[in-house]
């Protein structure tokens, strides 16, 4: 893996995102921030089109998502690439196979090619750690009827079912016993209807719906439940080093198993140990999420898995810290900003708008520092309206006749009135 970047020119950065997470729209403007040239290859409609001082926007155009990733990265040539969710990660892996001339800045970015599996892998990764000594809970992959029966005689009690390929909560069931999880495990492996990806296409307006990813088996495992509070890591990392890392203990989340929307903002020496073996084993390069439990009496981390992304924590600004965007601007040669950052003036997180739509009756509201893009005016006027697929007449006329609304109503223009200014970051 080359780590040559061209010197006769600012360093310049590829954002890839199949989905409308604000998460790639925060990040990007930490990238622009410390002087490099930020374009996204995004859907229509997306959050990163609102981001000031963002270059090229790349579109998904026709059926063919694949096609227009390698379209994107040859036109933008690009020093790094950050994929901004998990089905990125895929596609940036299946291009690594069949596109040689790319292969050099696609380690750069996601690290050796070599462990690319065991990143696909829930059940294989967390091999891989507890041989290195980490603390995981029993997990085994599940095929059959006879194997899940099999686990919970001899392992009674909750465990938590999960579907390789899934992320942001989906694929993922807490179950109680065998008949619990052989639903679970029949939901997951039944095959989508015929209609299912034109669906995706016209209503979601998923630029992913015809996808098929070739590595992606419909690979099921069942995990022992740890009692316990979640916590999730963000590392910066570089060939195998970690540049820099953000851990948090998770206070609320979107539902049982979604992701975090108010955290706190934590050092646990276990965790950054974790890290940094993961990170020399794996010889990561780019962005990753680590998801832990604490054990509810003894507090241990218990590695559950790692995310081969970004996530939400990347934007952050710690003091005395900075971001994560930082150290890796750093290895590709941006110059300093003279524009000064503002640090997070509390170690409770509040997410916007997720803590605001999911948990704005959390009493750690109170003393949260919300994460509104105040510096960034046309990115927050975006984040305060539904995603843009449900915006949409069409959609909006589908959920209608279906039935009920997939999130809690939004009311942000009201919660932003009375949080005011005073109590937040500054910056994008």
């Amino acid at each position: 893996m080359s780590d040559s970047v061209r010197k006769d020119r600012r360093p310049a950065v590829l954002l890839t995102a199949t989905t409308w997470w604000p998460l790639s729209a925060r990040l990007a403007v930490r990238f622009i921030h410390h002087g490099c040239d930020v374009s996204a290859l995004c859907p229509r409609g997306h959050a990163l089109q609102h981001v000031s001082g963002i270059g090229t926007i790349y579109p998904y155009l026709g059926r063919d998502s694949a096609a227009a990733l390698k379209r994107a990265i040859v036109a933008a040539t690009p020093d790094f690439i950050i994929p901004c969710d998990d089905r990125a990660v895929w596609q940036l892996h299946e291009l690594y196979g069949t596109e040689s001339g790319l292969r050099d800045v696609l380690e750069r970015s996601l690290g050796a090619a070599e462990h690319f599996e065991t990143l696909r892998s829930r059940v294989h990764l967390l091999e891989v750690a507890q041989r290195l000594g980490v603390r995981v809970p029993r997990t085994a992959s599940v095929g059959s009827e006879h194997e899940i029966r099999a686990w919970f005689t001899a392992f009674p009690g909750a465990a938590v079912m999960k579907l390789d390929g899934t992320s942001g909560g989906h694929g993922v069931e807490i179950v109680r016993n065998s008949d619990q999880a052989l639903a679970a495990w029949r939901r997951f492996t039944k095959s989508a209807p015929i209609g299912r990806a034109w669906k995706r296409w016209i209503i979601n307006r998923d630029p992913l719906a015809f996808w098929r990813d070739g590595k992606q088996t419909a690979c099921v495992s069942v995990q022992e439940y740890i009692p316990g509070q979640a916590a999730n890591a963000m590392l910066a990392c570089w060939r195998g080093q970690v540049l820099g890392m953000v851990s948090v203990d998770v206070l609320s989340t979107q539902g049982t198993t979604g992701a975090s929307t108010i955290v706190r903002i934590v050092h646990n020496s276990e965790i950054a140990h974790v890290a940094r073996t993961l990170a020399q084993t794996l010889g990561l390069s780019g962005f990753f999420g680590l998801d832990f439990i604490l054990h509810q009496e003894t507090k241990a981390p218990f590695l559950i898995e790692l995310n081969a992304r970004c996530t939400q924590l990347g934007h952050l600004v710690l003091p005395e810290k900075g971001d994560l965007a930082s150290p890796i601007c750093a290895k590709l040669g941006a110059g300093l900003t003279a524009k000064p950052d503002s640090p997070i003036q509390s170690d409770v997180v509040a997410f916007f708008p997720q803590a605001l739509i999911w948990s704005s009756n959390s009493p750690h509201l109170a003393t949260a520092t919300y994460d509104v893009p105040w510096g960034e005016q046309r990115l927050l006027q975006e984040l305060l309206l539904d995603p843009w697929p449900d915006r949409i007449w069409l959609t909006r006329l589908y959920h209608r006749f279906r039935g009920g609304q997939q999130e809690p109503p939004r009311k942000l223009q009201d919660y932003l009135r009375q949080m005011g200014e005073p109590n937040t970051q500054s910056h994008g």
